[in-house]
């Protein structure tokens, strides 16, 4: 059993939307380079992350509708610019992932052989 897939059951106290994010990995790579940033255009973003354009639309798309992103589409002259930006829940979100990952590191150094 992967590490992401042992850590979601183990959050079961924990809000739907933290679950989900927990569980898909390239969302983990999403959410903490929008959280170190006021917001970052698509390109920035697609760049940063070393993913297709595809393969980031689809997973801004999902982190949009458990209301973790936003985004702005825009023109700019002719061409179009889209601007992502984490939102309040999902800094919020991110937050309560890291309070959990260092309690189980907490939990985990507490225990025998660890």
């Amino acid at each position: 059993m992967n590490a992401f897939k042992r850590l979601v059951e183990m959050t079961d106290s924990h809000s739907d939307d933290l679950r989900r994010l927990l569980h898909e990995p390239r969302h983990l790579s999403i959410i903490p380079v929008l959280a170190a940033v006021a917001s970052l255009s698509f390109t920035e973003l697609r760049d940063a992350l070393e993913m297709t354009d595809g393969n980031l639309s689809v997973h801004l798309s999902k982190l949009e509708e458990a209301g973790f992103v936003s985004i702005d589409k825009q023109f700019v002259g002719k061409r179009p610019h889209t601007t992502c930006q984490l939102t309040a829940e999902g800094r919020k979100a991110f937050a309560e992932y890291l309070d959990h990952l260092e309690a189980v590191v907490r939990q985990g150094r507490t225990r025998p052989g660890a």
